[in-house]
């Protein structure tokens, strides 16, 4: 789908205390290994195993790596609606397939993310509670975050009226 770009948003995990609590496990990870392998001495009063404490450090850090280049992408074109939630899910809908697409506050639904079984469908978002619910035709619903939710609305409400 290429097309004259209408709105376009690109989100990233901001959230100060997330970064925190990755890089404390990450931190931690390091320095059990520092103390255990590197100086001979047990980590903890219940050490994991070196080979443990090894994977663990990778985990932590393929998890930090992860939140680092996760990014939720949203363009508005005059065929339809493009998203992107990086490495994870693509969509690309024409606005033949929607049935509506209306910015709301969704409110919490259970964390940040990709959130499944909500009362909008698919939920994918990075901070806030204001998203693009959209709806189907065929019946399936999802919902994109937004940081600019007046901007969308607008660019909604112009380009594809009654939806």
């Amino acid at each position: 789908m290429k097309d004259k770009i209408l709105f376009q948003e690109r989100q990233k995990f901001t959230q100060w205390w997330i970064w925190l609590v990755l890089i404390g496990i990450v931190l931690i990870a390091l320095f059990g290994i520092y103390k255990q392998l590197m100086q001979g001495e047990i980590f903890g009063s219940k050490p994991m195993s070196n080979a443990g404490l090894v994977v663990f450090a990778v985990l932590s850090l393929t998890l930090l790596f992860l939140f680092w280049f996760m990014e939720l992408r949203t363009k508005i074109v005059q065929v339809g609606i493009q998203m992107q939630f990086v490495p994870f899910v693509k969509k690309n809908v024409t606005w033949e397939e929607v049935a509506s697409a209306a910015v709301v506050n969704y409110g919490f639904v259970g964390g940040w993310g990709i959130r499944l079984g909500t009362k909008y469908g698919t939920v994918f978002n990075t901070k806030g509670k204001m998203g693009l619910a959209i709806e189907l035709k065929n019946g399936k619903r999802f919902l994109i975050g937004t940081q600019e939710p007046e901007k969308l609305a607008k660019v909604i409400d112009e380009f594809a009226p009654g939806l």
